[in-house]
């Protein structure tokens, strides 16, 4: 039992795998911020003191977190204040942002959120790999980047 934790009564291993999606996905903004929202993410799981990073990714358009949450918080409080504590940080670090995107609102309204348990070495590489695996998904897609018959690059409404 050295990979649990315990509070005054209670031993626990409460390891999730979270996924959180800025809103709209939207990949302009959050891939020139990347580095700076994960820093601000590291800042507030840094002042719960018994919420712990285990394993982290900033992917393109999401971002990839195994947590350890002790059963005294709701994972729904901890995913609370982390999305509204960080989209104010943003939005203060970043003030132009809030008049491009009105009403303040930085990640989408939910979350994914799965219990690990004893396949905390998976999840982990998963986590570590998803990187990767986006970028060879998108070299792998379908999606035409540049018309192979003009050579220039493709706008949006077209396919």
């Amino acid at each position: 039992m050295k990979d649990t934790n315990s509070l005054a009564h209670t031993s626990y291993r409460c390891k999730y795998h979270i996924v959180l999606v800025p809103k709209y996905r939207r990949m302009i903004i959050y891939n020139r911020l990347r580095k700076d929202i994960v820093e601000i993410i590291k800042i507030l799981l840094n002042r719960k003191p018994d919420v712990r990073i285990i394993e982290g990714e900033a992917c393109p358009d999401h971002i990839h977190i195994l947590l350890e949450i002790p059963p005294k918080y709701a994972v729904a409080d901890i995913m609370g204040y982390l999305k509204s504590r960080s989209t104010l940080m943003i939005f203060d670090r970043h003030a132009n942002l809030k008049y491009k995107y009105g009403s303040r609102h930085f990640w989408a309204k939910g979350y994914f959120c799965d219990t690990v348990g004893k396949n905390e070495k998976v999840i982990r590489e998963y986590i570590q790999t998803q990187l990767q695996e986006d970028k060879l998904y998108d070299q792998m897609s379908m999606k035409e980047f540049i018309d192979p018959f003009t050579g220039e690059p493709v706008k949006k409404g077209k396919k």
